[in-house]
């Protein structure tokens, strides 16, 4: 009987999963495609103190690297509570080998 409805479970699951997966990768794109190409013109008006630099250079070359590691830890932390929430997460259970 609890075969159905662990189905939806699942179904609920992935399909949130894949709801961050692809709120992420749209941030991702926006920022490195839009920040580093589409918008560097406006964003070259703006220079990084101390350095100079141009803000659309720095988005180009640096700016969207440390954009998806932050995406990559946000993705890290909305699996967890999703993991919790589902109850699959990776507990270290005591007597588990």
């Amino acid at each position: 009987m609890n075969r159905p409805a662990a189905g939806r479970d699942h179904l609920a699951y992935w399909r949130r999963n894949l709801r961050y997966v692809g709120i992420l990768l749209a941030i991702w794109a926006l920022v490195s495609y839009g920040a580093g190409i589409l918008f560097a013109d406006g964003l070259d008006t703006v220079r990084i103190p101390g350095t100079g630099f141009p803000l659309g250079f720095w988005f180009a070359q640096q700016g969207a690297i440390y954009i998806f590691v932050v995406l990559i830890f946000v993705y890290v932390v909305l699996m967890n509570r999703l993991d919790r929430e589902f109850d699959v997460d990776e507990r270290d259970e005591e007597g588990a080998a």
